[in-house]
């Protein structure tokens, strides 16, 4: 692959830099002045749910933490309770700092605690039903003027703020998990979102000391939908002949934080899956489909909190190769779709998932899912691992000889099939 920076990274850590800054900024037309948040109530107690909850806390922010499963929310007030308890014994936090953080945490099965926040938001299960059900009873419950917020991670935030009597209040706040530790937040504006609330919204991300983004509401946002892209292509060469093992370690060579099919193992495959079984009824019968991850999961191979998924787990640990389980319904979906497997090298590997990004945040782009091409790295970067040597997606493209891009993504729409898009490469220099 051709680079025209230096090896060291720097030009692309400097533009990284002034993109985060950027991705702060709403445009004009949509500045406003953003409500104070003082008090926040935070709807599920599960993993997202106390991670939000501690940044929220961290930030000098008050925090209700609803569950109506009462151990849930007594186990999640235990679990920041441990997560403070480890600060202070490896000596990260003095224990009158944790104690008052604490101080200002409160944890109810309650509705009623709604009344008097200023911002709600809902972390509970990945359903459009169930955070749908959510919303009415916060609209019920919240008092007038508070925000309102999901933590989709793909839903339509437009069905979501549907169920209210106040859309205008309605936004996405995607955090990633654990919400307290990862750099990134999404803020998704539906159709009625306000000005205010957007302003809030993105006034909070900062607050958090996050890298926050505005996207519009849109299947997978930014991240997730560029993301999707990236990992269907690395389950092509999955059956064009590379072993998973082939994939992850070429991309983590390459700067990945981790390859994909060891990222899926380890938040679990049945995640996906559901998605997945949710679009089957909307998917083209000619779309180019890999169907291995769902013969993993028919087997009860969920990823690592099952033992085996991609691949095998003895004592945490995966086992370095896949095994003949997974080798067997990777050559299976080869042969089933005619395909004579052939050995990928890694260059090959990392030029294909990188040009199925770039295709895709170009389409974004033209969209107007994101505001600025600078917008989609800061979100690969700080949300999915990477490489910031590469400064993303979008930086990585402007480094590459045009003709080439042009003629590889060629290669790359007809080796798909039907429903690739081509997207227009022009749109990735509007600054």
């Amino acid at each position: 692959m051709t680079s025209t920076y230096p090896d060291d990274g720097a030009q692309a850590l400097e533009y990284l830099a002034a993109a985060r800054r950027q991705a702060s900024q709403l445009p004009e037309a949509l500045r406003a002045e953003p409500i104070e948040i003082r008090r926040a109530a935070v709807i599920g107690a599960g993993t997202m749910g106390v991670g939000i909850a501690i940044a929220l806390l961290e930030a000098d922010v008050a925090v209700v933490l609803l569950d109506q499963n009462g151990p849930a929310v007594e186990q999640g007030r235990l679990r920041i309770a441990q997560h403070y308890e480890r600060r202070v014994s490896t000596g990260k936090m003095t224990g009158e700092l944790a104690a008052r953080r604490q101080s200002v945490l409160a944890a109810t099965p309650d509705w009623g605690c709604l009344a008097d926040v200023d911002l709600v938001i809902e972390a509970v299960y990945e359903d459009l039903a169930v955070k749908q059900d959510v919303f009415r009873q916060i609209d019920a419950s919240a008092r007038p003027g508070a925000i309102l917020a999901s933590n989709t991670s793909y839903l339509d935030v437009d069905e979501i703020a549907r169920v209210t009597r106040r859309p205008q209040d309605v936004l996405g706040l995607h955090f990633f998990s654990p919400a307290h530790v990862m750099k990134l937040l999404e803020v998704v504006r539906a159709a009625q979102t306000s000005s205010v609330a957007l302003a809030t919204g993105m006034a909070l991300g900062t607050r958090l000391g996050k890298t926050t983004v505005l996207a519009s509401n849109a299947f997978g946002f930014i991240g997730n939908r560029i993301y999707n892209a990236y990992r269907r292509e690395c389950e092509f060469m999955l059956e064009d002949g590379a072993w998973p093992e082939d994939v992850d370690q070429a991309l983590t060579a390459l700067g990945f934080a981790m390859g994909p099919f060891a990222v899926a193992d380890l938040s679990g495959l049945d995640i996906a899956w559901r998605m997945r079984r949710a679009q089957a009824a909307t998917r083209h019968p000619d779309e180019r489909y890999v169907s291995i991850l769902d013969h993993l999961c028919e087997q009860g191979r969920l990823g690592r909190k099952a033992g085996a998924g991609y691949y095998v787990y003895a004592d945490g640990q995966a086992v370095s190769s896949t095994d003949a389980v997974v080798r067997g319904l990777i050559e299976q979906a080869s042969a089933q779709r005619g395909i004579v497997r052939r050995p990928l090298a890694p260059e090959v590997i990392q030029r294909r998932a990188l040009l199925a990004m770039v295709n895709e945040a170009a389409l974004l782009l033209a969209q107007g899912v994101a505001l600025r091409p600078g917008d989609v790295d800061a979100v690969l970067v700080d949300g999915y691992g990477f490489p910031k040597k590469l400064g993303g997606p979008v930086f990585w493209a402007r480094q590459q000889a045009a003709d080439r891009l042009e003629t590889d993504l060629r290669a790359l729409g007809e080796s798909t099939g039907h429903g690739f898009v081509r997207a227009d490469l022009s749109v990735l220099s509007n600054d």
